[in-house]
């Protein structure tokens, strides 16, 4: 780690307000594939379907049970899948620096409460994936999937268990999954738009991690601290719009590399229980 680097990052190490904003490069490094790859398309019928299109409001309105059938064989894949070091270098930033910390996700896996980061310091801007609630919003609250449901292989119909599981308590309609899609919008009760904006209004440090600024508010939130003059720390590792963010600042940092590795090494230097020292990657 470059030392300039290492010296911005100490100052905060006993004061300041320090945000970690995270997308699918930290949950891929887990094996779960990136939403926009090829593993996210979906066949029915004699058509091929997009993440974009399949991921719509108006995608269920007409086909609620193949949107489900998607979310609930990706939501498998989830299950399956491991926090990894990233993921646990988070959860111990969290413990060191209490009030000064705050995660805003994009990833809809889960995989960061996993871990042990905790609901209250944890914002899932775009849902979670092993979460409903009713499509007609006859309540706002959201609900675990039942167990018996998620992991349905991509052939897998349907049945008549499958659709009393996921129908909603309260009014017995057919519920949702508890996703931001793609033709909705951010609100505050399901998705935290206002906290993150006000999470960034407040942040000294912004750690990025894993995603290139495809989406509005995380844009917003890294525009925000910009602006204000806080400090940026891009983790990725293909430059994107986050780095250039970064670079562009005078005063931030795009560290090329994978969460799993940048992650330990930031916390190390934070808590000043290490000089950042990263492994190499063979290979």
């Amino acid at each position: 780690m470059d030392q300039s680097l290492i010296d911005a990052v100490q100052k905060f190490g006993h004061q300041g307000k320090i945000t970690v904003m995270t997308g699918a490069g930290i949950s891929a490094e887990s094996g779960i594939p990136t939403f926009r790859g090829p593993e996210g398309y979906w066949t029915f019928g004699a058509r091929e379907y997009h993440p974009q299109e399949m991921a719509t409001y108006s995608m269920f309105c007409r086909y609620p049970e193949e949107v489900w059938r998607w979310y609930l064989y990706r939501m498998g894949v989830c299950l399956q899948a491991e926090p990894n070091p990233g993921h646990l270098a988070l959860v111990d930033m969290e413990a060191a620096l209490g009030d000064r910390f705050t995660l805003i996700t994009q990833n809809v896996d889960g995989l960061h409460l996993r871990a042990g980061n905790s609901p209250e310091k944890t914002m899932q801007i775009h849902g979670n994936a092993m979460y409903m609630r009713c499509s007609r919003e006859c309540s706002p609250r959201v609900y675990p999937i039942p167990p018996e449901v998620p992991g349905k292989a991509k052939e897998e119909p349907f049945n008549e268990n499958d659709r009393q599981h996921l129908r909603c308590p309260h009014c017995d309609a057919m519920s949702r999954p508890h996703i931001l899609l793609f033709d909705e919008s951010y609100n505050e009760h399901h998705y935290h738009f206002n906290s993150a904006l006000e999470a960034a209004q407040q942040t000294d440090l912004l750690i990025i991690v894993g995603t290139s600024g495809a989406t509005n508010l995380p844009n917003q939130v890294a525009m925000m601290v910009f602006q204000q003059g806080g400090t940026i720390i891009d983790v990725n590792i293909e430059e994107n719009t986050f780095s250039d963010l970064a670079l562009r600042s005078g005063r931030g940092f795009f560290l090329q590399e994978y969460s799993g590795i940048a992650l330990p090494a930031l916390l190390e230097v934070l808590t000043g229980d290490g000089d950042g020292t990263m492994p190499r990657q063979d290979g």
